[in-house]
């Protein structure tokens, strides 16, 4: 059985060397923008160049995270980014929006595309859905089991990668607006305030209600690999290199121990992972039971050791009695009682009885210096150990060398050696080559030849291209006689300075901007009527205008219904009973389908006659993630529900079909098929009212607010009206982030 590769997080440079100092076979980084972890500390161009080319070096990959929301305004921006690491050669670009990932594979086809788990991808048709927009690999959605796992791997050939171990999020993947609906801060844009974690009000009591425990699917391991799981993913991101190390070790260790073995290396790994300063930890969603109880609403939503009560706030610092050893270099959270955000200090200075001390003892009353406001009453937790200082390794990792890209052309009698990427160079050498008997000459010899430079300034590029027109032997000394005069040539010729973009990401960048140029949006008549769309429940009331077209959820489609509004969550269970609801509903006359996650538009293929209107909670920010959908038939797309009207505006000057807004309804603010401890009405401690409701059909609970989102009608754009949870006049209304910022 071939083992899974293992995936380590590397919010920086020092993470990504702790994970291969550790065993972990890749890791997955960001830079500063675009990336589902932006609170982290991330890379700079330079620093991921010089990481990949070092993961490269000892055989491991690293994948560039590109997986948020994209607004149309930053498109430009985007594909400036991209043409910038086109060169860079990571193994894999793990992406969310649809915009995305159109110009990378359109103007980047080099570049490998996986898809984030923030594409919500979940069942067989989703993977195929997967396969037809280019990607190679697919992290999953983490609230699958593993029967479910098992069923999609039987069903696709592209590689599956799963979540192992870390934070789970409560909701469903690139569904959760909670974060963003409380102040613009979009968890779909990396910014998510986690209120998830905060401690919410209802009838039942208070209590962290949102706030599951950490996943750790260290028992579960034989299982993965037995399911044939690609890759083994661990979250953490905003995590240190103690995290990771220790992290990556325990797994490390379980991949490789053998089945007689296994035992004794879990209660060993688990040791090890208890180092790691998490939550309590749970199976996640991969077992039936498991949903069950990962949340407890009686632990406060930090991740961490407990070690102590703060008992004294001064100006500089503050007090506590440490249950657990603490050492200089240790990292605290100090945490109020809400659940909001806690202050972190990392221990530089501690004073036991007026003197200070590297070590403290449990028992011992410890005074931490610092400078930041500290909760008078909060809960001190250690979320981080003492590392080794890496930068020394990370000053030395290796700087890039300026690639040259060669045209190396073979032929009996003349070897011929241009630039690509310089224009000028050119050397011709005469030849008189024989028929090979046993080992002819080919491309990657040539290749391998022509990369031993040793030069200090340049290197072989990625890009050069070899020509043989026919099988000769070469001895290996003439070969590299030419490879030598070659270089001492291109050494004495040419500058990095002098060399151009091989890369072609300038190219690239120049492309999309003349492309995106041509672009125009749908033009309306200005006396077009624009038909309301009106979503109801099985038994609502008539819309109010007589020409609104009436939507009803797939299941709950009767005579009066002119669209059906598809699930946004079918297990592969259930995979087949919307395959013949859509049948059903097609026989019955309906000819408008109201898409909600991708897998759908998998199952619409068969009915080239629909049409197709792509809606929340499946995400459409730009003009491009568009021009995609338009390879599906898609005729209509709703403007995603966390934006802007300045956001809309600017999508409806590039949209090329109709563009639709939600006007008026209760959005679900977060979606999960973990068990909440209680339904109705609940509130945080900001006066917030929201309320909870369990739906048996579908076993998903969702977050509703009590205020209903209505946001001006703007000209030009569709409406759709969800009245399957509010009605026509409400006394409390919200407008989302229509007039306020999206981040």
């Amino acid at each position: 059985m071939k083992l899974p590769e293992l995936l380590s997080p590397a919010g920086n440079a020092a993470c990504a060397l702790a994970a291969f100092d550790a065993g972990a076979d890749a890791v997955y980084a960001g830079l500063s923008k675009f990336n589902a972890r932006e609170r982290g500390d991330n890379f700079t161009e330079e620093l991921l160049r010089s990481t990949v080319d070092y993961a490269h070096k000892n055989g491991k990959k690293l994948y560039l995270t590109l997986n948020t929301l994209i607004k149309e305004c930053e498109l430009p921006e985007l594909l400036e980014m991209l043409a910038n690491v086109s060169d860079i050669n990571p193994d894999g670009v793990l992406i969310q929006d649809l915009g995305v990932l159109r110009v990378a594979r359109e103007y980047f086809p080099h570049l490998e595309l996986h898809g984030s788990t923030q594409m919500g991808i979940h069942n067989s048709a989703g993977m195929e859905m997967a396969e037809k927009l280019g990607l190679s690999r697919v992290v999953l959605e983490r609230q699958l089991t593993l029967e479910e796992l098992s069923a999609i791997r039987k069903r696709t050939k592209l590689e599956l990668e799963v979540f192992i171990h870390g934070a789970l999020c409560c909701s469903l993947s690139g569904s959760c607006l909670f974060s963003s609906y409380l102040g613009g801060w979009s968890g779909n844009r990396g910014k998510c305030k986690q209120p998830c974690r905060r401690r919410y009000y209802s009838k039942n009591g208070n209590g962290f209600f949102f706030s599951p425990q950490d996943l750790c699917a260290a028992e579960l391991i034989p299982q993965l690999c037995k399911i044939g799981v690609n890759s083994l993913k661990i979250e953490g991101r905003l995590r240190q290199p103690d995290y990771v190390h220790n992290t990556v070790s325990a797994y490390r260790m379980l991949l490789d121990a053998p089945e007689a073995d296994f035992p004794a290396a879990l209660s060993e790994a688990r040791n090890m992972l208890s180092r790691t300063c998490g939550r309590r930890w749970s199976t996640g969603f991969y077992t039936e039971s498991s949903p069950q109880e990962l949340i407890k609403p009686d632990s406060l939503g930090a991740a961490g050791m407990r070690v102590g009560n703060v008992d004294f706030v001064a100006e500089r610092g503050f007090s506590f009695v440490t249950s657990k050893r603490l050492f200089l270099g240790d990292r605290l959270r100090i945490q109020p009682h809400s659940g909001d955000d806690g202050t972190a200090v990392t221990l530089t200075r501690m004073l036991v009885n007026n003197q200070s001390v590297r070590r403290a003892m449990p028992g011992e009353k410890l005074f931490v210096c610092c400078d930041k406001p500290v909760p008078p009453d909060g809960i001190v937790f250690k979320i981080g150990e003492s590392f080794a200082d890496y930068s020394k390794r990370i000053a030395a990792l290796p700087v890039r060398k300026a690639a040259i890209d060669l045209d190396i052309s073979i032929t009996r009698n003349e070897a011929v050696i241009k630039t690509i990427n310089y224009a000028g160079f050119e050397m011709r050498f005469p030849l008189e080559l024989a028929d090979a008997a046993k080992h002819p000459l080919n491309a990657e010899t040539v290749r391998d030849a022509f990369a031993e430079s040793n030069s200090e300034t340049f290197a072989l590029g990625s890009r050069t291209r070899i020509a043989i027109d026919g099988n000769y032997f070469l001895p290996g000394s003439q070969l590299k006689q030419l490879r030598r005069e070659v270089w001492e040539k291109l050494h004495a010729d040419i500058t990095p300075e002098l060399l151009q973009d091989s890369g072609n990401g300038a190219e690239a960048l120049d492309r999309f901007l003349t492309d995106y140029r041509k672009m125009k949006c749908v033009e309306l008549p200005p006396d077009t009527h624009l038909v309301e769309t009106v979503a109801m429940k099985p038994n609502g009331a008539e819309p109010a205008d007589r020409r609104a077209i009436r939507a009803n959820d797939l299941f709950d489609i009767n005579k009066m219904t002119r669209e059906a509004i598809l699930p946004e969550f079918c297990p592969e269970s259930r995979l087949m009973s919307v395959i013949k609801a859509i049948d059903a509903a097609w026989k019955q006359g309906i000819r408008r389908f109201r898409v909600t996650s991708l897998y759908a538009l998998a199952l619409l293929e068969k009915y080239p006659e629909a049409q197709i209107i792509v809606s929340a909670p499946l995400p459409v920010c730009n003009s491009i993630a568009v021009k995609e959908l338009e390879r599906f038939n898609v005729s209509r797309v709703t403007a995603h529900i966390e934006m802007t009207e300045a956001d809309i505006k600017a999508l409806q000057q590039k949209c090329r079909i109709e563009l639709e807004c939600y006007r008026l309804g209760r959005p679900s603010l977060l979606v999960t098929r973990a068990r909440i401890p209680f339904d109705g009405a609940f509130n945080d401690a900001r006066g917030n009212k929201f309320e909870l409701r369990f739906d048996r059909r579908s076993g998903l609970s969702r977050i509703f607010p009590v205020r209903v989102v209505s946001i001006p009608r703007l000209a030009g754009v569709y409406d759709f009206y969800d009245l399957r949870n509010a009605h026509w006049k409400n006394a409390e209304t919200d407008t989302f982030n229509f007039d306020k910022a999206w981040n």
